[in-house]
């Protein structure tokens, strides 16, 4: 494919991630090292508890800045750049002229429900839609925003008109104002994340397209996450890859292997298993895709935590210990007899899918539970709901052969050693600072292996599990709670 590099070039890797929080650029070499680095944060506008939206112009700036700051880097004008990679978050959605890339509405972000009522009419057609886009009808994703734009931004009348609108991913808008020519782009896994795509064709759905209302013509158009999308402006720099964050994320340590779970623990939990080539559909998990090129695709089944970090910063303000973050290390090696806590914060994921909120301890009939025990059950909790879609995607009769662990709580070796417990797996927990960088930078230079210095597993802590049967039982109890099983 055209703009991939030599893999034993001594140029370097750009990658540019886009985040909520931040856009970040990164420069690697071929072996995985990051030798250059620039971050910006950006703004998080929250209108009203359904309203959050992001400033696009902000947003194109601090890639802009970030970048040229990465390109400025002497490192980096010394060796040069072969290739670059763009990661985005996912399911956030903007308008823009097709002609000059200038945004003309906010980024509704992707945390954004302010189109919840437009899926009321669509509940019945809920299998449906989720057999053709891998998704559940949710306002989190683009589709319903998509048409709350049409109906609610009059300033889109006019370039309505003139054929100069064009809407879709933030990924999109992003390319549009990066690459020579302002191409109206975007890869398969963001387009996706619209619930307007058709997971098997690779293309949108004029069904769903349908169902939402929305003109094709409105729309960028899709093509696979590994191609050539263009030439950087002001560079010869080809653009190679574009991926979702989460997605580009599991390719930070290099391939993904046929077996392996990966969990991916922050504010919430991504639980991912590779299908590989074969698109399946679960009734209660997510499907979407991993990465695609001219001539594959590779699919997820995909779950979700939603009380994970947010259930540690929901008990620190309960208890009010700000500090409590720091002391987990120490009481998950002191306490190995906690209490059960039920945890719903934020609501149950899948594969429940429900939205009660009721967080809760089992009472043991022992004496109150200490500061410790509690904090070590939420961590429980979380590992539990982790076990649990594991379950879910083992019934399908996928082999898990070992689980791979990374984000914010998994420094916590506590935690990976209970998880290896639990599940009877070995953790595998690879020492990747920026795994959503990384992956982007992985995928934009087409290797095939992992990263060099992870490949003979001395960056690599590994977790192999021991007695979990005391654990196991909290875990039973915790599941008839749930009514799982």
């Amino acid at each position: 494919m055209t703009g991939f590099a030599d893999p034993q070039s001594d140029k370097l890797i750009l990658a540019l991630d886009v985040g909520t929080l931040s856009v970040r650029a990164s420069a690697y070499d071929y072996a995985g090292n990051a030798l250059a680095f620039a971050d910006q944060p950006i703004a998080l506008h929250q209108i009203s508890s359904r309203q959050i939206e992001q400033d696009p112009t902000e947003i194109n700036t601090a890639v802009h800045k970030v970048m040229q700051h990465v390109l400025d880097d002497p490192v980096v004008q010394k060796r040069g750049v072969a290739c670059a990679g763009l990661a985005c978050q996912r399911s956030s959605i903007v308008a823009w002229n097709r002609h000059n890339g200038v945004p003309l509405t906010p980024v509704l972000s992707w945390q954004d429900r302010r189109a919840a009522e437009y899926l009321v009419p669509l509940a019945s057609k809920g299998v449906a839609i989720k057999k053709k886009s891998g998704l559940f009808l949710s306002p989190h994703y683009g589709a319903s925003k998509l048409r709350w734009m049409l109906d609610n931004y009059p300033e889109l009348e006019r370039p309505l008109q003139n054929k100069t609108l064009i809407f879709g991913p933030l990924a999109a808008f992003v390319i549009a104002n990066l690459l020579k020519g302002t191409p109206c782009i975007v890869d398969h896994v963001n387009a996706s994340r619209t619930q307007l795509m058709d997971l098997q064709k690779h293309e949108w759905s004029s069904e769903l397209l349908r169902e939402f209302g929305i003109d094709r013509g409105l729309l960028p158009d899709c093509q696979p996450t590994q191609s050539y999308f263009g030439t950087i402006r002001g560079t010869e720099i080809p653009l190679t890859a574009v991926n979702g964050d989460q997605n580009a994320a599991i390719h930070g340590p290099g391939k993904l292997e046929d077996g392996t779970l990966i969990v991916n623990v922050g504010t919430g939990a991504f639980v991912l298993l590779s299908t590989n080539t074969q698109l399946m559909q679960h009734p209660s998990l997510l499907a979407s895709i991993a990465n695609s090129s001219d001539d594959h695709v590779t699919y997820l089944l995909e779950g979700t935590v939603n009380g994970a970090g947010a259930a540690i910063k929901w008990a620190a303000d309960q208890w009010q210990e700000p500090n409590m973050t720091a002391h987990l290390a120490e009481w998950l090696s002191e306490v190995e007899a906690p209490p059960i806590f039920i945890n719903t914060i934020g609501g149950l994921g899948s594969p429940f899918w429900r939205s009660e909120q009721n967080p809760r301890f089992l009472s043991n009939g022992q004496s109150e539970p200490s500061l410790g025990e509690q904090a070590v059950a939420i961590i429980e909790s979380i590992l539990f709901l982790v076990a649990i879609n594991l379950e879910a995607m083992s019934n399908t009769g996928q082999s898990v052969k070992r689980i791979r662990i990374t984000g914010g709580l998994s420094a916590l070796d506590g935690l990976c050693q209970r998880l290896a417990n639990l599940t009877q797996r070995v953790v595998l927990r690879p020492q990747v600072k920026q795994a959503t960088s990384q992956g982007i930078a992985w995928l934009a230079a087409n290797l095939s292996q992992g990263w060099h210095d992870l490949r003979d597993g001395s960056h690599v802590d590994y977790f192999l599990p021991k007695d979990g049967r005391s654990l196991k039982a909290r875990y039973r109890q915790f599941c008839s709670e749930l009514g799982w099983r």
